[in-house]
């Protein structure tokens, strides 16, 4: 079995910098899968990937030296099942509210008797189709599981939820945090940069890495300095649509250029 080295990175000291993917084209999971992040995550979410889609970038991304994550659209335990058979070592479950809906995340991911994740090894390109040996003993202790806090109720929840056994990380989603308190659009209104601070202290005491997307290099490194341990700091589509900009602006209005400004929407 492959040791999962994004698990056993998250007990270092270090930081670890990630890259959103986007775009369906594994092309671009090659280029940035070896471009220096620590991860890079195949998001099931929002992105147009499908079952073997995702399958198709982890295979691409396994020689490189990116870890890979994958998001799931939902807690749905069939997809979880599925996601871990097709290879995905680490998840990340978005919408997680409820110290009950983490508990049924990890159970879902676990071999009995710790969960109730499905038994079918034999079809399993996770298991290398039976070739692994020991396979359904040793996949526990290699599965890393996210659960993404993204609601107010999540973070009314937060102590609970950082109290579940088996999660490995928290991952805060500002976005959906803002539009949930009625901020929509504006990660950084003061009530939301509260939540988050407070989400970010809870998960850091309690023993679990915690994790965030932040699209300014600087906040991004303060929440590192604050002991923020998994951040992703940029997204290939954006990355693309801001370069193609930039250059299609030095072209054509070379003495009056202004750098475009990301904001932390996603």
């Amino acid at each position: 079995m492959f040791e999962n080295h994004f698990k056993q990175a998250l007990k270092q000291s270090d930081p670890l910098w990630g890259l959103w993917l986007g775009l369906p084209d594994t092309s671009c999971a090659e280029i940035c899968g070896s471009a220096g992040f620590d991860w890079v995550l195949i998001d099931g979410e929002h992105a147009s990937f499908d079952l073997s889609d995702i399958k198709y970038h982890l295979q691409a991304l396994e020689p490189h030296s990116a870890s890979s994550i994958v998001r799931a659209e939902d807690s749905n335990p069939t997809l979880i099942k599925r996601l871990l058979d097709i290879g995905a070592q680490t998840l990340l479950v978005p919408m997680v509210n409820t110290a009950e809906q983490a508990q049924e995340v990890v159970k879902s991911a676990m071999y009995p008797p710790l969960g109730t994740r499905g038994i079918g090894s034999a079809l399993a390109r996770a298991s290398q189709w039976n070739r692994i040996p020991q396979y359904l003993h040793r996949a526990n202790d290699q599965t890393c599981i996210l659960v993404q806090v993204e609601t107010k109720q999540a973070i009314d929840n937060i102590e609970e939820i950082a109290a579940i056994e088996g999660i490995d990380g928290i991952f805060i989603g500002p976005s959906d945090l803002s539009g949930s308190m009625g901020h929509i659009g504006n990660p950084d209104h003061p009530e939301v940069v509260a939540a988050i601070d407070h989400a970010i202290r809870v998960i850091n005491q309690s023993g679990k890495a915690s994790g965030i997307l932040s699209l300014n290099p600087k906040q991004a490194q303060e929440y590192a300095s604050r002991g923020v341990k998994f951040i992703g700091a940029g997204v290939d589509t954006l990355l693309l649509r801001l370069s193609a900009e930039n250059l299609a602006n030095q072209l054509k209005h070379v003495n009056d250029i202004e750098p475009t400004i990301v904001d932390n929407v996603y």
